[in-house]
């Protein structure tokens, strides 16, 4: 280990999050929509207060996943 120098431990990546009202306008469903998938598990979500907040990667995961090639 340097002499001199703290041990810094590496930055983690930001995690943005979106409020239910963003979620909705993204997806172009009701508020309504997005509290039945964060209820059913369909959707991860983190509890603020009395409010919920979603990662966008969990919104980017659960579109790629519920994406169906119809063609």
């Amino acid at each position: 280990m340097p002499v001199g120098r703290p041990s810094v431990p590496a930055p983690r990546a930001a995690v943005t999050f979106l409020t239910v009202a963003e979620v909705a306008a993204m997806m172009r469903v009701s508020k309504m929509t997005v509290y039945r998938l964060v209820h059913a598990g369909d959707l991860s979500a983190v509890r603020v207060g009395r409010s919920f907040r979603v990662p966008e990667r969990a919104v980017q995961d659960y579109l790629r996943d519920a994406y169906t090639d119809i063609a």
